[in-house]
């Protein structure tokens, strides 16, 4: 049974969600909008690790240019030309050992460079999967089973972390792995996707990490950092 204050958190989860769809319109998760290559996402994600969105995309096709004869080709390549190929997204030396390790990781436990057999796991199951690979984390793997494979489960970014901090989702000691299961705690299944986007797209336009535009802010209402400074404003 939910303690009084988890529903009143998923009461307050739920509102966010509708003011956040009135004020940038319905997300909703679509296939033909994200690659069934499982290990194609598995190396975008790692690519996507500590830079930009632009970057890691860049990365990323100029791997899939470098190596046309897909993952094998990448596991068994030269590391160098593979950090190489992904040098223009960042700390390539780092990446491309870890993604070499990964689809050798993945080779030897399937007997194939693929994670098509996952389709048919469940989400726990999937999640603790790939979670056993070095430099796979919560956030990796939840944007795999969120985005790739259509599931119900959230994945926190920086974006993610900050906003439902300051709205009041999650405590202030709340690190970005433990968000991960307390903000799914407080949403419905159909809630996940549409949640996930619209934080990232709040945080992005508005709910910046410096200088947040809370006067234009459409859930200030219910945001606990919004009414803290306008405390701090009156003392």
């Amino acid at each position: 049974m939910e303690s009084a204050e988890q529903e009143k958190l998923r009461a307050k989860a739920a509102r966010i969600e509708e003011m956040l769809t009135q004020a940038y319109g319905p997300r909703v998760w679509k296939a033909e909008n994200y690659s069934r290559d499982l290990c194609g996402a598995l190396v975008a994600t790692i690519l996507s690790q500590n830079t930009s969105d632009l970057n890691s995309g860049r990365a990323y096709a100029s791997l899939c240019a470098a190596f046309p004869g897909g993952w094998d080709t990448v596991r068994t390549a030269n590391v160098t030309r593979v950090a190489d190929a992904i040098r223009c997204g960042g700390l390539a030396d780092t990446k491309s050992i870890r993604i070499q390790n990964v689809l050798q990781d993945i080779h030897e436990r399937t007997g194939s460079t693929s994670l098509d057999h996952l389709r048919s796991w469940a989400d726990d199951d999937i999640r603790q999967f790939l979670r056993s690979f070095p430099g796979v984390g919560p956030k990796t793997a939840a944007c795999l089973l969120m985005f790739n494979l259509g599931r119900p489960v959230l994945a926190v970014d920086t974006h993610v972390h900050r906003v439902s901090g300051r709205l009041g989702l999650i405590g202030p000691k709340t690190t970005a792995d433990q968000a991960h299961d307390a903000l799914q705690a407080l949403l419905q299944d159909d809630q996940v996707y549409s949640f996930h986007v619209h934080l990232i797209e709040h945080g992005r336009r508005i709910c910046h990490a410096r200088s947040p535009e809370c006067a234009i802010c459409p859930v200030r209402t219910v945001c606990d950092w919004y009414r803290a400074e306008k405390l701090k404003e009156a003392a």
